[in-house]
C-alpha cells in the first residue's frame, strides 16, 4: 500500500508486481483485447513479469489450443485457458527459473459491447500461481458483468479489475476483506458488478467460499450471491439461464417444517401451471442480508453458515440478496430467464407489500412497484395462515388491503398474477421461526415438532440455543439493573 490512506492505483500495481524478483507469468485473454497485460506494458520493467501475452481471438484458434467448449465466455473456457497456460509456462521455464520464480497464469475471456450489440457483457477472470517458488498452484476464479455502455469504457474497466485480481492474489490472499475491497479499486458499481469470487487450493483450504460470496454481497460488489446444496458457490447466469425458478423468502432462523411445506406445496401448483414449462425448475431459499444482522448492524457470518448448511442438508439452494423489494428480487431473475417464475409467501407478507410505505421512493408508487415485479412471467404463490386462537384459515382472497386498494389487489388476482395455495399443514403454520426462538427461550415444550430433525440434529443450532437463552436472561438482568439505578443529577452517568 502507498503512503496516504488511498489505494495503489493500476499502474502502481503493475508496476510494483514487475519489480517483485519473484512474480513472473503469462496473459491470456479473449474478447476484449489485451487490456490486463496492457497495464503492465504501460507501467514500465515489464520484463521483469510478463513471460508471454496472447489473444487467441479467432474460435478455431481459441479451440485448437484451448479445446472446444459449448460457450466461449463460460467458467468452462477460462479454467481451460487457465491450465493450458500455466503448463506451458512452469514446462518451459521451471528449469530456468523455477527456484526463484512464483510462476502465475491470467486468463479471460470477455463479450464486451460489440458493433451493434445490446447483449449482456460479462467476463470470466482468473489466475492461477504459486505462493512462493516451487508451491502446487492456487487457483481465483472471477465472473464480472461489465455495465459501462460503450466498448472501450468497457475494456478500460475490465483491464482494471484483471490488475487488481492479480494484485490480490499476490498481496491481499491472507486478508479476505482487503482482497474484496481491492478488487473494485478504481472503479464502482456503476461500471461494474463481481457476482463470484472463488478461492481454490492448499493455502485456501480454511476459505468457506459462501462467506466470500457473502462479502460479496456485504461490500456493495454484487446484489445476490448463489450456492447449491454441495456449498459450491454458483454463477446466477450459469445456474438460471433460461430455466423456470421457483423461490421462497425467509430468514430460515431456524427453517421449520412450514417453510418446507409452503415450498412443497407452492412448487406442486407451480408445476401444475406450467406443465412442460416448468421441467428444469430452479428451487432457491433466499434471505437477505438484513435476516442476517446483528444487534451492533453486522452480519453474522457463523450464524449465515450454520443457516445455509441446514438448507443444503435439505438440498435446497441458497441465495443470499441485498433485495428488500419484491419488484428488485423480481427484476433480477427475469435478467437471466424468460421461463415462468414463482415467489412463494405467506397471506401476512402479501398483506404487507400491499402497504404503500414501502414505495414511497417510486415516481409511481405501489403501482410502479407491481408493474416490475408482474412484468414477465413472475406469479406470486400465497400460503395460507390460521388464526392460532380461533384455528379458521385466512387465504390469498382474505387478504386484508386498504379499501383503495382493493380494486387493484382484485385485479391481481383475477389475472392470476396472485394465485392462492389450498393446502396447508394446519399444525404447524401458527408458528414462525422467531416463534420457535421464543418457545425455546421461555422452556416452553412443543417446539420440536415444529422444525425438521435436521435442526435438532445440528449441533451448531443446539449451542446457539442455549447460548440465546442465556444471552437474554443476562440482557434482561442488566435492563432490571438499569431500572433500578440512581438518577445522575449532576451530569455524569447513572452510577
Amino acid at each position: 500500500m502507498s503512503s496516504n490512506s488511498y489505494p495503489p492505483g493500476s499502474l502502481d500495481k503493475a508496476l510494483e508486481l514487475n519489480l517483485d524478483p519473484l512474480v513472473y507469468g503469462t496473459f491470456a485473454e479473449i474478447g476484449a483485447g489485451q487490456e490486463v497485460a496492457n497495464w503492465f506494458f504501460r507501467a514500465g520493467a515489464t520484463s521483469g513479469t510478463v513471460a508471454k501475452t496472447i489473444s487467441a481471438y479467432d474460435m478455431t484458434f481459441s479451440d485448437a489450443i484451448y479445446g472446444s467448449v459449448p460457450r466461449y465466455v463460460s467458467r468452462a473456457r477460462l479454467r481451460g485457458m487457465l491450465e493450458h497456460e500455466y503448463e506451458l509456462l512452469t514446462e518451459r521455464l521451471g528449469g530456468k527459473r523455477g527456484e526463484r520464480s512464483t510462476f502465475f497464469a491470467f486468463a479471460n475471456t470477455v463479450r464486451a459491447r460489440g458493433y451493434r450489440d445490446t447483449g449482456e457483457c460479462h467476463g470470466w477472470l482468473g489466475v492461477r500461481f504459486q505462493t512462493e517458488p516451487g508451491s502446487p498452484p492456487h487457483d481465483v476464479l472471477m465472473h464480472v458483468r461489465l455495465l459501462d455502455d460503450e466498448n472501450t469504457e468497457q475494456m478500460e474497466a475490465l483491464g482494471i479489475a484483471g490488475v487488481n485480481l492479480i494484485y490480490g492474489c499476490f498481496r491481499y490472499r491472507h486478508d479476505r476483506d482487503s482482497f474484496l475491497h481491492g478488487l473494485m479499486d478504481g472503479l464502482n458499481r456503476e461500471r461494474i458488478e463481481i457476482d463470484m469470487v472463488k478461492f481454490i487450493g492448499p493455502e485456501f483450504a480454511g476459505v468457506d467460499n459462501r462467506v466470500v460470496a457473502l462479502g460479496l454481497v456485504e461490500n456493495d460488489l454484487t446484489d445476490a450471491a448463489l450456492f447449491g446444496p454441495d456449498g459450491e458457490v454458483m454463477q446466477p447466469a450459469e445456474r438460471f439461464y433460461n430455466k423456470p425458478i421457483f423461490l421462497m423468502r425467509g430468514s430460515f432462523n431456524p427453517v421449520t417444517q412450514v417453510n418446507l411445506d409452503m415450498m412443497e406445496a407452492g412448487r406442486a401448483q407451480f408445476e401444475h401451471d406450467y406443465g412442460d414449462d416448468a421441467e428444469g425448475i430452479v428451487q432457491l431459499m433466499e434471505m437477505t442480508t438484513r435476516n442476517l444482522l446483528q444487534r451492533d448492524g453486522r452480519v453474522d457470518h457463523e450464524n449465515f453458515i450454520a443457516r445455509a448448511e441446514l438448507l443444503q442438508a435439505l438440498g435446497q439452494t441458497v441465495m443470499v440478496s441485498k433485495f428488500a423489494e419484491f419488484h428488485r428480487l423480481g427484476a433480477y431473475l427475469c435478467r437471466y430467464t424468460r421461463q415462468p417464475t414463482g415467489i412463494v409467501l405467506g397471506v401476512p407478507l402479501l398483506e404487507e407489500i400491499f402497504e404503500e410505505k414501502w414505495y414511497q421512493n417510486l415516481g409511481g408508487g405501489i403501482l410502479e412497484s407491481f408493474g416490475r415485479l408482474f412484468k414477465h412471467r413472475l406469479h406470486l404463490y400465497v400460503y395460507p395462515a390460521i388464526d392460532r386462537d380461533s384455528g379458521e384459515m385466512k387465504r390469498a382472497h382474505d387478504a386484508t388491503v386498504e379499501p383503495h386498494l382493493r380494486h387493484l389487489f382484485l385485479h391481481l388476482l383475477e389475472n392470476s398474477h396472485i394465485r392462492g395455495i389450498d393446502r396447508c399443514l394446519k399444525a404447524c403454520v401458527p408458528y414462525s421461526s422467531a416463534d420457535v426462538r421464543r418457545m425455546i427461550h421461555a422452556g416452553e415444550e412443543g417446539w420440536q415438532r415444529l422444525v425438521p430433525p435436521v435442526v435438532l440434529e445440528n449441533s451448531w443450532w443446539s449451542r446457539e440455543f442455549t447460548e440465546e437463552c442465556r444471552r437474554n436472561e443476562a440482557e434482561e438482568a442488566d435492563d432490571d439493573s438499569r431500572r433500578r439505578a440512581p438518577v445522575a443529577t449532576t451530569g455524569g452517568a447513572a452510577g
